[in-house]
């Protein structure tokens, strides 16, 4: 089945043994890192990254300021889901990511939800605007705001 994908993004992921819990399924705390690895994935492909201990480029430290999910159908079993994020919204220093962790085919959703991130200094850790770099990437990314009531008529 092919998908066809009107916003963001969809890295597979590979479901492993030790993601599993004694009842078979992805033990819930592994989807957070499902999403990571996605994530990671992704802007890894585009020079964000980590080597030798230190970030590639500055907006690669950041930070999880908040996350929210909600499970919706067991995965049971390893194999390869799909990711998929998106932009809801870039801040001048934060941006909220949605996505949807789905069957490999994109046929079932088994969990859904947000991750807030804000870009850090370094030296301070407090907030900081994101570079241009960062800026380019992330607007591939953005899911297109729905029309209003008017625009829609």
């Amino acid at each position: 089945m092919t998908t066809v994908l009107e916003y963001g993004h969809i890295e597979r992921v590979r479901i492993h043994y030790d993601d599993l819990d004694a009842m078979g399924i992805v033990h819930n705390a592994r989807y957070a890192l499902l999403l990571e690895r996605a994530l990671t994935a992704y802007w890894e492909e585009r020079g964000f990254s980590f080597a030798d201990g230190r970030p590639t480029l500055p907006d690669s430290f950041h930070a999880v300021v908040e996350f929210t999910i909600g499970y919706r159908l067991p995965i049971r079993g390893t194999g390869d889901v799909a990711i998929h994020f998106w932009l809801d919204s870039f801040g001048r220093t934060s941006g909220v990511y949605g996505f949807r962790i789905t069957s490999a085919d994109g046929t079932t959703t088994h969990a859904e939800g947000r991750r807030t991130i804000v870009r850090l200094d370094p030296d301070t850790m407090r907030p900081t605007p994101w570079t241009q770099a960062a800026r380019d990437v992330a607007a591939s990314l953005i899911k297109p705001a729905l029309p209003g009531p008017e625009e829609a008529a």
